[in-house]
């Protein structure tokens, strides 16, 4: 009788520590799952004409200083580049989270958006917070989530262990 009233309390507990961290790891999770079905989250990839990237990495500094609201000055103001051979495209991820896509072959501007998918993926693990948040946040965080599934596991054999044992006798 002891177990089963301390495993409910643990299992009470844990679960109302972890819940709204765990609501919000859930909920921004949804909404990476399904960010390239919505245009707010991130940008829809363009098509450029060829498949073979031809300009160099100089004049895609160019083009992206050209974008005013990327607000690029030097390549620190650049997060990264993605190149999408396939796509014909270079996406240009700038730090203030707008996106610029260019064409590889011509160096066409195809699309400048926002891009809100890197503050949702921040949020989800925890980084949005602190920049450590992921280690000393979510990973306690996921160990809970650990203990419940147990526990709740538990709970819900515990019935069936108690009725096989009375229908022995």
């Amino acid at each position: 009788m002891r177990f089963k009233k301390t495993n409910r309390t643990i299992h009470k507990w844990a679960s109302i520590a972890i819940s709204l961290p765990l609501l919000v790891v859930l909920i921004t999770g949804i909404l990476l799952l399904v960010k390239k079905e919505f245009s707010i989250i991130q940008p829809p990839t363009a098509k450029g004409i060829s498949t073979q990237p031809s300009i160099p990495f100089e004049q895609v500094l160019i083009i992206a200083k050209s974008v005013e609201e990327a607000q690029i000055l030097s390549w620190n103001d650049i997060n990264r580049l993605d190149v999408r051979p396939s796509k014909g495209i270079t996406k240009i991820r700038c730090n203030n989270s707008v996106e610029i896509q260019i064409d590889s072959s011509t160096g066409e501007i195809l699309h400048v958006a926002e891009r809100n998918s890197e503050l949702i993926e921040s949020i989800h693990d925890g980084t949005f917070f602190e920049k450590n948040a992921n280690l000393w946040l979510m990973l306690p965080l996921s160990f809970i989530v650990l203990v419940i599934s147990v526990t709740g596991i538990i709970l819900f054999i515990q019935p069936y262990i108690k009725n096989k044992k009375h229908r022995r006798r």
